[in-house]
């Protein structure tokens, strides 16, 4: 099992390493490239908007729930749902649901092209298709994720505020000036760092597993599944490294 395990990390990074190669056409490259960032973006936008807002909507209602002291101003309220939008809710949780989203589908596709022959085809015509398929998809998941989770943390923050004055647990302007006190910029800038670790994993590791598909439909299937366990318990494990590292 272990033998397997080094097995597949050396598979792994031989395709990282074949991915990085001087383009054969800079234009058809370039349009896969775009391509992938369409798809996405324009594919995940919808989910992310609705999990965010109502992440921040019930950490808001949790947060209030605990802190049932007099003693605590009702704006640490809104620094708490802040800082925990900011540090794990948007980075951790957005890219474990994309994951599902987009990492199956990415392995699902490239697990299709396999099965089909299309990547043998584009080998014998000359093209490196680790570089021409994997390598546009890794570079959309880096570009986009990181403006989706972005995205993330501002709806989960305003999914507090609303939560917050629809419940009755503190006013908009209470809201806002806990927003503003002891906000640290690091946290934002510890939120992009994961956000970027995390869409290369997300968008390498799914290439990875529907690359290396060997078999039929049933074969990808497995593969969209594993590369979507394979991709939360990397990011997982990333979240932990980096929190012990950075924090």
């Amino acid at each position: 099992m272990f033998t397997d395990f080094l097995t597949q990390i050396g598979r792994y990074l031989l395709l990282l390493k074949s991915m990085v190669s001087k383009p054969e056409n800079t234009k058809m490259y370039w349009k896969e490239y775009m391509h992938q960032c369409v798809e996405i973006g324009m594919g995940s936008i919808s989910i992310v908007v609705i999990i965010s807002f109502f992440l921040g909507a019930v950490t808001t209602v949790q947060t209030a729930y605990q802190l049932v002291s007099p003693l605590v101003p009702a704006q640490t309220i809104a620094q708490i749902v802040r800082d925990s939008i900011l540090l794990e809710l948007s980075p951790t949780v957005l890219s474990i649901v994309l994951a599902g989203v987009v990492g199956s589908k990415i392995a699902s596709e490239l697990g299709n092209m396999r099965s089909s022959e299309q990547i043998d085809a584009l080998e014998i015509m000359g093209i490196n298709p680790s570089a021409y398929l994997v390598f546009p998809k890794v570079a959309a998941a880096v570009t986009i994720i990181p403006c989706l989770i972005t995205l993330s943390s501002v709806i989960g923050i305003l999914g507090g505020r609303v939560s917050g004055a629809a419940a009755g647990i503190l006013a908009n302007n209470i809201y806002d000036a806990g927003l503003r006190q002891n906000l640290n910029t690091f946290n934002i800038w510890f939120m992009l760092i994961k956000s970027y670790v995390f869409a290369f994993l997300v968008g390498s590791i799914s290439s990875y597993y529907g690359f290396t598909v060997n078999g039929g439909s049933l074969e990808i299937g497995r593969a969209s599944t594993k590369a979507v366990v394979v991709t939360c318990i990397s990011i997982l494990f990333a979240d932990y490294i980096l929190s012990a590292i950075l924090l």
